[in-house]
């Protein structure tokens, strides 16, 4: 047989292969002349042949299932809604019909190649492998591109991009599509690959991704647009999570996985990156507003999608979002401490005017006014703070530096109170103090916890020590602790937090109450052999050392008659335990029961040790005389402060039982005063309250950071001898850097109390400059 009459058997079995007659041809016999073509030379001809034959018959089908199935309309204007309601249904049908005939075309000529392959077999192996030329698979893959996909007879090309971009719109815009169809159509275009020169890539990375991203870059800018233009911030970010979960699902289901990565940083560049201050600030629903209204869900969405933006760019835009939400709020609360500081003191000026002392049921005085302030303000900042915890705990998932800017906000507002120490210890003072409303263990323990969370945020922490320890030794003297374990508890924490030397002076103040009881009990036992004093005494005896220095100062007080000798008795009973110590009578410090007979019936009294040496020279007055301020003062060696704040609480309180002439509330030197014998009372026991100050004024404030300055200077100073003592020599800056980051546990000393401390001690020779510049030398 011919070659000629082989090549025209073979290309009839080709042809019947193609047109799905292969039953009707033997693969045996066609096998065997593709076999003696190639083997007598004729390989170039077959090969030739082949190509000619899959060309025309992709061309039939181009012209006979394709073109007639084109679209009237892909959706090639862009990236808006490609109709609705019918319009697009029936975009989605045509687009569907035509990818379906593409697909068609495709598997047709895919199966009659595998076919025609295996007749072919020994033209791979004899010819095509050996010139290095395509395989017969490869011829078709080959020809499928460049007569179908990239037709010159036919615009399929542009038919199918647009129908594929189409595609991905309707179902974008809300459509049905069929998935199916386009994940077939995708998978023969990642199948199908350009030649060398072209960068042998996909044909769908190279003709479909790129304008696909295009497109979707175009189409989300526009809706980011739109939808910050509505001002709802919430379901802007809806939006947002819901394009992403359905972007991930397209590319999931019909897209290539390689187009999610480019896919999803372009969903971020165009929804979140270029908006992420106008999102968090948008009024009435950006952060501020889901913070207000604690909307968890909205806050955990956008720290989410937050977090996808690269280089931590989104989540360091919500870090400091977050932390100027929190100071401002704490702002706020600073700002309403001091206004509401400022209309107590006005009330309180209003009420002075008053020479008869009226009103003063129905406004709180000053004092009042500003310790209730001071207990708003911490309560304030607690429920603030626990705001911030929840949040950070259900919304940020308690991640780490969300916390830190959250903590800098608290640190900052809490500290740019210049009252903040004070404030704290009165709130501690106010949980551990007995009083009108009842508190569990439980609740004393949180609020402690609590507190303990606010301490850490101080940087003056001397100045709250200084604070706790007055309201302590208050408690403990006047037995006002709720309970000593709680008073325990709390110096544990304390000490947790500070160290020992923090709290080793607290400590001291319980021993000295504790060695105090035991005391008391040896005293009675002395009394029993040595004689009673006619009442029952209890003194506490104090180390100096250990309490603060206004509790311990003296105090001028001169006891008369029966107080004057039971305390010269307690004086022999100490005396008698030990040598070589000086007791100091501290009157202002005491409380005592007195029982007072008045016309119409008798009460007992609790009052200060001071109003007592006062009530007691009335015990001798007739009735009708009066005594002179300056008679009491000369009779019990009082200061005028001690005095007047004792007559105020006995003549000018709510229980009189001085009267006072003239009336009103200020004690003057030209007043007289006279028992009260008509005092009249429903109460059996009364306690008149000394009248005293909680929260400290404004002088008073002055005195304590005097005093803490003073302290403070010698704190560095101690610091600097420690590190040159160590250290021996040390440059200017290092010494500077290194005191400050010790203290900064303490306070945050400032540079030029650092410098001022040093030459003080250059001046004392306990440092010297050398030779070289800042440096300096410790001298033993």
């Amino acid at each position: 047989m011919s070659f000629k009459d082989t090549w025209v058997k073979l290309s009839h079995a080709i042809r019947e292969i193609q047109n799905k007659n292969a039953p009707k041809i033997s693969f045996e016999e066609n096998h065997r002349y593709a076999y003696n073509m190639v083997l007598h030379k004729q390989g170039e001809q077959l090969y030739s042949g082949l190509k000619t034959i899959v060309a025309e018959y992709l061309d039939r089908l181009a012209e006979e299932r394709i073109v007639p199935a084109f679209p009237r309309a892909s959706g090639t204007a862009g990236t808006s809604a490609l109709g609705s309601g019918a319009e697009a249904v029936e975009r989605a049908v045509e687009g569907d019909r035509f990818l379906r005939a593409v697909k068609s075309v495709w598997d047709d000529h895919v199966g009659a190649m595998l076919k025609i392959k295996d007749i072919l077999r020994y033209l791979d192996k004899g010819y095509t492998t050996q010139n290095g030329l395509p395989t017969t698979l490869e011829v078709g893959l080959v020809f499928f591109l460049s007569h179908i996909v990239r037709s010159t007879n036919h615009p399929i090309h542009t038919h199918l991009v647009a129908t594929l971009l189409s595609q991905v719109q309707l179902e974008r815009d809300g459509h049905t599509i069929q998935r199916s169809t386009v994940r077939d159509c995708v998978d023969f275009l990642l199948r199908l690959d350009n030649p060398e020169r072209l960068g042998g890539r996909s044909v769908y990375a190279t003709d479909i991704e790129p304008e696909f991203l295009r497109r979707s870059a175009e189409f989300y800018r526009l809706e980011a647009v739109q939808y910050l233009e509505t001002g709802d911030a919430p379901a802007y970010l809806r939006n947002v999570e819901r394009r992403f979960a359905e972007e991930a699902d397209r590319t999931a289901h019909y897209l290539s996985s390689l187009t999610s990565v480019p896919l999803q940083a372009l969903l971020v560049e165009n929804l979140l990156t270029a908006h992420l201050q106008a999102i968090m600030r948008m009024p009435g629903t950006g952060l501020v507003a889901m913070l207000d209204a604690d909307r968890v869900p909205d806050l955990r969405r956008m720290y989410t999608l937050f977090l996808r933006v690269p280089d931590n760019g989104g989540k360091d835009a919500l870090r400091l979002a977050l932390r100027e939400s929190a100071e401002a709020r704490g702002k706020a609360i600073n700002d309403g401490a001091a206004s509401s500081a400022d209309a107590g003191m006005d009330v309180d000026e209003d009420k002075d005017k008053d020479p008869k002392g009226k009103g003063k049921a129905k406004a709180p005085s000053a004092m009042a006014t500003a310790l209730a302030q001071a207990l708003r303000w911490v309560q304030d900042v607690l429920d603030l703070k626990d705001k911030f915890d929840i949040i950070l705990d259900q919304a940020f998932g308690g991640d780490k530096q969300v916390q830190a800017s959250i903590n800098e906000a608290f640190q900052s507002f809490i500290n740019a109170n210049p009252r903040a120490p004070e404030f704290l210890s009165l709130f501690i003072d106010e949980h551990l103090k007995k009083g009108a409303k009842a508190k569990s263990d439980e609740e004393i323990e949180q609020a402690l916890e609590k507190t303990i969370i606010l301490f850490r945020f101080l940087s003056d922490k001397d100045k709250f020590e200084r604070y706790y320890k007055n309201h302590l030794a208050r408690r403990l003297l006047y037995g006002r602790s709720v309970s000593d374990d709680a008073e325990r508890g709390m110096v544990a924490k304390l000490k947790v937090e500070m160290g020992f030397q923090f709290t080793q002076k607290l400590e001291g103040m319980f021993t000295d109450m504790r060695l105090s009881a035991e005391s008391a009990t040896t005293f009675r036992h002395y009394q029993n052999r040595h004689g009673a004093v006619p009442f029952e005494l209890t003194v506490n005896v104090l180390t100096a050392s250990y309490w603060p220095q206004p509790i311990v100062a003296t105090s001028s007080c001169s006891f008369g008659g029966t107080l004057k000798g039971a305390t010269e008795v307690y004086q022999k009973y100490y005396d008698s335990r030990h040598s070589g110590r000086r007791l100091t009578w501290q009157a202002n410090l005491g409380t005592a029961d007195v029982r007072v007979r008045f016309k119409a019936r008798s009460h007992d009294l609790n009052v200060s040790t001071q109003a007592l040496v006062v009530l007691l020279l009335f015990e001798d007055v007739p009735e009708d005389e009066v005594l002179s301020y300056n008679e009491i003062k000369s009779a019990t060696d009082l200061a005028d402060a001690d005095l007047q704040r004792t007559l105020q609480s006995l003549a000018c309180g709510k229980f009189r039982v001085l009267t006072k002439t003239p009336k009103g509330r200020d004690v003057g030197a030209n007043d007289t005063f006279a028992f009260n014998d008509g005092f009249t009372s429903p109460l059996a026991r009364i306690k008149i309250m000394q009248v005293a100050s909680k929260v400290e004024t404004p002088k008073e404030r002055e005195e304590t950071q005097e005093m803490v300055d003073e302290e403070r200077k010698h704190q560095v100073e101690a610091c600097i001898v420690r590190i040159m003592k160590d250290r021996k020599t040390m440059s200017h800056n290092d010494l500077i850097s290194e005191v400050a980051h010790q203290l900064s546990s303490r306070f945050q000393p400032s540079m030029s109390l650092i410098k001022k401390r040093i030459e003080g001690l250059i001046d004392r020779e306990y440092l010297e400059r050398t030779n070289d510049i800042g440096v300096y030398r410790y001298l033993a």
